[in-house]
């Protein structure tokens, strides 16, 4: 009888082990070699249920995960979180047993924080990805996120960031109090982000933006200096918000002027003079206080306060006229800052050509600031949610962005939302999951081009190792959109009787076309397709400025995508008398952040009728700004003659990075989270190619075909790609084998479907060169 219990008691002992270690091997695979995954399965035939458990996410499975949630060990309770996150992605929000998964779900997690500092963190890291996909879960618990006075500045930092996420309408008082406390400690780092965080909470909860611009105002009483700057920081945020409502503190604000000293500050309440001029009686008094130190500023506040001084006028001419010289002339003049510079020339032609569209533009309605600009894209969060517990979790990348050899690493997405089991192996015949929130944009957006230089920020050339992509040739576009060229003309008589001397430029016109197209079909059976890795298609150079627009410097050029590095090839032609020497090159913000990762280098004076030719190398992380078209980009070459602006079209397949591969069930899973009305349809016309030539010339481009079958006579390609800003693109290429019109049929799913149109672009671009 003794025998038999220890027996039992042993028996259930090892079970509990090997149960921990395969639901280990589960939540990390990664972390195991395949062979050692594989013996463990074949071996563990008393524990085949569980697998079949897991492998289909039986509900059964939460019964004998929910006790580890009050495991003594704080890696088995964010491993058992883990399962059941990934489980209630498969539940309707409206079963009961969804709402009681969330109530079990809460206690460890708060329970966690009572740990060890550095347990904390990892605690929270994890806590912060878990709110950004299910809020409900601690919708309740915010006190347990107060800081403490003895808690490290980094678990301080990171409860200050969920408290936010978690706020709402109904514990915003209390949250505001918080934080308001929090404002007056000894950190300033920890206080300045308190400050900030009394804004954002303004933002994002509307009904409480009153009672922040009132805490923000009592903030400010204290005259603490960096208190008081952060408040200037954070109030024209709200201005932005809620244009023409909180107005009233304006007065108070005026005050404080002698307490600014970091641009940052300075800058915001230039624009707040600027944007409220026709309310303060002594605008131009104020900004003329500015204006006398102005070769001390920073760029930032230099760049502020001519945009701004440009509004005023616009708003007041007679009074302003002399102020506005002023400052045009010490912008383009006196400076040596090319975008402060370049930025003066374009209100200055602005103004001295057309007053009337000069007030359109530069007073146009700016775009509402949004709620959360922080939040995580939604597939890389799903992809998070799944490594909960692990590095990955904490740093919030996936493991391929910091494990080396990362081609061992499998993508992991959240199972698709659904109320039932039925299988995933095809999109016609699974069931309709819950909709899908609503994705945050990837590429901000802003107003028209016009609109986007009124807050024209370009910093130096980023330097940095050059990302990668593909290339191919377009026109190009004028820089202001309606021809610089036209403002060439007779100067005409500026706002308020001012002549302004109009300052010289140049730009090129020239376009590319666009299309139709076609459906999809399941992705059942599927087959793997593979492809070979050579060069990418390069487009021949273009003329982009012409010699008549640029006083005799011809500049040509194409973009390449050449092992993962992105590189403009220009060839610069001098057709002038004289030589050309001293350049240098920028870009204006775009909506990819090209920029580039080097200065111009031409190494000798640029003699007449000689021609250079110069590979540039480019990043992918400069300013964004949303473009229109979104592959617009703007481009100034200055050299000892003058500066001169062009703007072209860059193919988007320099964008296509080596890493678009996506893992089949992740594809399927993808697909069908993407809504419909996201998905484009095109038709690629005189393409005789078969489907194995048609892959492996995609796949030099970075257009990686995850599975291939044969439906009804018709080829079917499913492939992926992913742009150098994280986001992904689907696509199912249907190609007919022997027919005469040689069409290829092309769908495309996007969570940005602006993307769309380039991308068929590219496709046809490459699989007709």
């Amino acid at each position: 009888m003794t025998d038999s219990k220890y027996f039992t008691t042993t028996k259930k002992g090892i079970i509990c082990l090997i149960m921990g270690l395969v639901l280990q091997i589960f939540l990390c695979p990664f972390c195991f070699p395949p062979v050692a995954v594989g013996k463990l399965k074949a071996g563990c035939f008393t524990l085949s249920f569980l697998f079949a458990a897991l492998e289909r996410m039986d509900p059964s499975i939460c019964e004998r995960v929910t006790p580890r949630l009050s495991h003594a060990n704080s890696a088995v309770v964010l491993s058992a979180v883990k399962v059941l996150m990934k489980f209630m992605e498969m539940l309707s929000k409206d079963l009961d047993y969804y709402g009681t998964l969330l109530k079990k779900l809460a206690p460890p997690l708060v329970t966690l924080l009572s740990a060890e500092p550095e347990l904390q963190y990892v605690a929270l890291r994890n806590i912060n990805l878990i709110v950004q996909k299910r809020p409900e879960i601690l919708k309740h618990e915010m006190k347990v996120f107060f800081v403490k006075y003895n808690d490290p500045i980094y678990v301080k930092l990171e409860k200050l960031d969920i408290m936010i996420r978690l706020a709402s309408q109904a514990n915003i008082a209390q949250v505001l109090a918080e934080l308001k406390e929090y404002a007056t400690e000894v950190d300033v780092d920890f206080v300045r982000k308190a400050v900030r965080a009394i804004g954002r909470c303004a933002i994002k909860v509307e009904q409480s933006a009153e009672r922040c611009v009132s805490t923000l105002l009592d903030l400010i009483q204290t005259k603490v200096n960096y208190v008081v700057q952060e408040a200037i920081v954070v109030i024209k945020d709200i201005f932005r918000k809620y244009p023409n409502k909180y107005e009233s503190v304006i007065a108070t604000l005026c005050e404080n002027l002698d307490w600014l000293d970091e641009p940052e500050a300075r800058a915001a309440m230039i624009w707040i003079v600027g944007e409220y001029a026709e309310r303060i009686d002594n605008a131009d008094e104020l900004l003329e206080s500015f204006l006398e130190g102005f070769h001390d500023e920073s760029t930032q506040v230099q760049l502020q306060l001519l945009t701004t001084i440009v509004k005023l006028f616009l708003k007041k001419p007679t009074e302003t006229q002399e102020l506005v010289q002023q400052v045009l002339s010490l912008a383009t003049q006196d400076s040596d800052n090319p975008d402060l510079r370049d930025r003066g020339y374009i209100y200055w032609r602005l103004l001295s050509t057309d007053p009337v569209a000069a007030k359109e533009v530069v007073l146009a309605e700016k775009p509402l600031i949004s709620e959360e600009t922080d939040l995580i894209e939604p597939t890389l969060l799903d992809e998070l949610i799944c490594y909960i517990g692990t590095l990955a979790s904490v740093y919030h990348k996936p493991p391929s962005a910091f494990v080396e050899g990362g081609r061992g690493i499998v993508h992991k997405s959240l199972p698709p939302r659904t109320a039932s089991n039925e299988s995933t192996e095809s999109p016609e015949t699974a069931p309709a999951g819950a909709p899908p929130g609503e994705q945050p944009d990837v590429i901000p957006a802003q107003g028209d081009l016009l609109g986007d230089l009124l807050n024209l920020d370009l910093g130096p050339p980023v330097s940095g190792p050059p990302l990668a992509t593909s290339s191919v040739q377009m026109g190009a576009v004028d820089l202001l959109g309606g021809g610089l060229d036209s403002l060439m003309g007779d100067e005409p008589e500026g706002i308020g009787g001012t002549n302004f001397v109009a300052p010289p430029t140049a730009a090129v016109p020239a376009n590319l076309g666009a299309p139709i197209g076609s459906g999809l079909s399941d992705l059942f059976d599927l087959i793997s397709g593979v492809g070979t890795l050579s060069g990418s298609y390069v487009a021949p150079k273009a003329v982009w400025l012409p010699a008549m627009k640029a006083k005799g410097l011809e500049i040509s050029g194409t973009f390449t995508r050449q092992v993962g590095s992105i590189s403009m090839d220009l060839q610069l032609t001098n057709k002038a008398l004289q030589v050309m020497t001293d350049f240098a090159i920028q870009f204006n913000r775009n909506s990819f952040g090209l920029a580039p990762a080097a200065p111009l280098q031409v190494h000798a004076p640029l003699s007449p009728n000689q021609t250079v030719e110069i590979s540039l190398p480019l990043s992918t992380v400069g300013s964004v700004m949303k473009m229109e078209p979104l592959n617009n980009l703007q481009v100034a070459v200055k050299n000892n003659i003058d500066v001169f602006y062009f703007s072209t079209l860059y193919p988007l397949h320099i964008l296509f990075v080596e890493d678009g591969k996506m893992d089949r069930q992740m594809f399927l899973a993808t697909w069908k989270d993407i809504p419909n009305e996201n998905e484009a349809q095109f038709q690629i016309r005189d393409c005789p190619l078969n489907a194995e030539a048609a892959s492996s010339k995609l796949q030099s481009s970075n257009i990686f075909t995850v599975a291939k079958r044969n439906v009804e006579g018709q080829d079917m390609l499913y492939q992926s790609l992913k742009l150098t800003n994280g986001i992904w693109v689907l696509a199912e290429l249907r190609i007919q084998p022997g027919n005469p019109n040689c069409m290829v049929r092309l769908s495309l799913k996007c969570r940005a479907p602006e993307v769309s149109q380039h991308v068929y672009q590219a496709y046809e671009t490459i699989l007709k060169n």
